[in-house]
């Protein structure tokens, strides 16, 4: 199956997932589990760190974070998201500030032209779409990995006004792209 096919067959079984699948659940963890360990392995060992126990993590995240995902987009993105700042979560409680490429944590094929134009220029058209304190926000929580107490540190906010800024600034994109996809 090539890049193409996974990320679709892996969007459907996500799509079905939210419906209640409970076996497209199982099917989706079956085929993210292997394609993790292979992206994350050499990154965990770097760091020394089980690959094992930070798959599981990301597996966890993904399944509580679940509900996040945004019908209609790929899921492949989501989940490189999710995996890299777990990564990062796992070497910053060892001591260590690191940056670690999206796209080395989730290994699928790549498919021979770059499908992600599109959601480049929807991520701008999003961020451009909120004001300046919830972009800020956006990049520094959702983009950069920093945690709520980190941007609140960062942003000279308190952690609660991160949080509420997170959710309104959320809650903003999923109209500007609900509207979007249904136009």
């Amino acid at each position: 199956m090539d890049a193409t096919n996974h990320e679709w067959h892996w969007t459907m079984l996500m799509d079905q997932t939210l419906d209640g699948d409970e076996f497209a659940y199982e099917a989706l963890v079956s085929q993210l589990t292997p394609a993790l360990r292979r992206g994350l392995r050499s990154r965990a060992r770097q760091g020394g760190l089980d690959v094992d126990d930070v798959v599981q993590d990301v597996l966890l995240a993904l399944h509580l974070k679940r509900e996040t995902w945004v019908r209609g987009t790929p899921v492949a993105p989501w989940v490189l998201s999710v995996a890299r700042n777990k990564l990062i979560d796992e070497w910053r409680k060892r001591g260590r500030r690191v940056e670690v490429p999206i796209d080395s944590v989730l290994d699928v094929p790549r498919a021979e032209h770059d499908d992600y134009g599109e959601s480049s220029s929807d991520i701008e058209r999003g961020l451009a779409s909120l004001s300046e304190r919830q972009r800020d926000v956006v990049i520094a929580v959702s983009l950069e990995g920093y945690t709520s107490i980190e941007a609140a540190e960062r942003l000279r906010m308190s952690e609660i006004g991160v949080r509420v800024t997170l959710h309104r600034a959320l809650k903003s994109l999923a109209g500007t792209f609900g509207a979007s996809a249904a136009g």
